[in-house]
């Protein structure tokens, strides 16, 4: 390694390591931090975001960037190094505009946004939420005004779904969503008009949570969890998270009447923790080593929390321990049962629970109220409204409840506008992934044995160990040979549905 390109590699691990320390606090603030303690972790996280943009953004950096550009010139263009200098010039450019006054500040109001929505939504209290939303979209707005005249952004909402799918362009998000609403929406009518009856009582069958603890503990043990290097925690909104190296946090919250919400919120959870713990560690502490594309890293959650958790091979594994550890009701299992419960499409409220047919129109539904907020087209106290309408239009319900309705997600109390695409976004590239490793592995036979080594293994070598190198149309030309495409997700999801349903979905 050359001095130069040491230096930047250094300054860059400083950054990353601020980083890492503002993810353990706010696992901390979302697991195990006593409530009184919520503004002091605020002012905390406000002061490490603002140390760590000031150490990136900084003269120093462009002198140390333009320095090892110029080390490398004539280099491999493909190497790890040259990458490494692209990503961070890419990423230098768009967080220099970006004072460090406003940087703390959109840390510090989603720290308490995140507080306040936990009290909101247990008390269903939308208009004590108010306040606190309206701050994060004014700041959300002001984030975008420092990307004014910058080249690659053809409206305000580029600005922010850059931040999770860079390069991503709105028009293109609305293209590949009216695709996917064209192919599902009558999906959805054929199947809720059928007369098909399926059978969801063991769903909510009452299921301990101490049995849950000990399923969900067997399940990511197969998938590959390592008590040396993770952890899990219960919370409110589950989510996972890497504190470095060695180091990753999955979370998960539980209901003993409804045992899919915890056991699939952990699978989901499991599989970002897979990605961010197969990263390869020479990229370690570097822009190359943190995910850069939501939407790669959502393929992974959804890949293992559906195409495996919801599969029929794994149904034949995962059936008789839930009989054993639960007992009672959910005794004596069937697999043929549990896979077609937990596959019925269902218009339901809840996001977090939705089937894998009508999931991608509750993000369509977030998708569009954010552009709206952003562009100032909707008040945030105008919010429910839109929300409840859209509901009705798009699923056919009419919500009553403000906690199963607008406050049901954490991610805009947090001020991640933006964010909500890249789940739908994941499952079209899960789609393509899951074709490519069923040609190459014998996946139900080694799923229906619990075997999950194999596909583990095919997505770390494929996926994981590459990180942020590559951006993700490059990544998915080298592995699944195109773009990103609705087509391999709606085949997937059309042949499971004619599956549990019986019917004849496909043209």
């Amino acid at each position: 390694m050359t001095e130069r390109l040491e230096a930047l590699k250094e300054r860059l691990g400083q950054v990353a390591d601020i980083g890492h320390a503002s993810a353990l606090a706010h696992w901390d603030q979302l697991t195990m931090m006593p409530p009184r303690g919520g503004d002091a972790r605020a002012q905390s996280l406000a002061t490490l975001s603002r140390i760590g943009h000031e150490l990136f953004v900084g003269d120093d950096t462009e002198r140390l960037l333009d320095r090892a550009a110029a080390e490398l010139n004539g280099g491999d263009a493909d190497g790890d190094d040259a990458r490494l200098i692209a990503l961070t010039r890419r990423q230098w450019e768009k967080a220099r505009r970006v004072p460090a006054d406003l940087a703390a500040e959109l840390s510090h109001a989603s720290s308490v946004g995140q507080e306040a929505w936990v009290a909101a939504r247990a008390a269903s209290d939308f208009a004590g939420f108010v306040p606190y939303l309206e701050r994060n979209v004014e700041l959300a707005r002001r984030y975008v005004e420092c990307q004014a005249g910058a080249d690659g952004f053809d409206c305000a909402y580029d600005v922010l779904l850059d931040d999770y799918e860079p390069g991503m362009k709105t028009t293109e998000v609305n293209r590949l969503f009216a695709e996917l609403k064209d192919e599902l929406v009558p999906v959805i009518a054929r199947l809720s008009a059928a007369e098909v009856e399926i059978d969801v009582r063991p769903l909510t069958a009452r299921f301990p949570v101490e049995g849950q603890r000990a399923l969900v503990e067997e399940v990511v043990t197969m998938m590959g969890f390592d008590r040396q290097a993770w952890r899990i925690d219960d919370t409110v909104h589950p989510f996972a998270t890497r504190v470095g190296q060695g180091d990753v946090r999955i979370t998960v919250r539980w209901d003993e009447r409804f045992f899919p919400g915890g056991l699939y919120s952990a699978m989901h959870e499991c599989g970002h923790g897979l990605y961010e713990a197969g990263i390869s560690p020479k990229l370690r502490r570097t822009p190359l080593g943190a995910v850069d594309s939501l939407g790669i890293h959502e393929s992974q959650s959804r890949l293992w929390e559906n195409m495996v958790g919801r599969g029929r091979p794994f149904a034949s594994v995962l059936a008789p321990r839930i009989g054993q550890l639960a007992g009672g009701e959910l005794g004596g299992l069937d697999p043929e049962t549990l896979y077609r419960a937990v596959n019925r499409v269902k218009p339901s409220f809840i996001r977090f629970d939705a089937d894998e047919a009508t999931y991608g129109l509750h993000i369509a539904i977030r998708f569009e109220l954010e552009q709206a907020l952003i562009d100032g087209e909707l008040s945030v106290a105008d919010l429910p409204e839109a929300w409840n309408e859209r509901y009705a239009r798009y699923l056919g319900l009419q919500v009553t409840d403000d906690a199963d309705g607008v406050l049901q997600d954490v991610h805009w109390s947090a001020g991640l506008f933006g964010y909500f695409p890249t789940y739908a976004l994941g499952n079209l590239i899960a789609g393509a992934l899951w074709e490519r490793a069923g040609a190459e592995l014998d996946l139900d036979a080694q799923l229906a044995a619990g075997e999950l080594g194999p596909l583990r293994e095919w997505l770390g070598e494929h996926v994981h160990r590459h990180g942020a190198k590559f951006t993700t149309p490059e990544l998915l030309e080298r592995e699944v040979g195109g773009p990103m495409s609705v087509a391999p997700f709606v085949h997937y999801l059309k042949t499971k549905l004619e599956d549990v349903y019986g019917l004849r979905l496909s043209e």
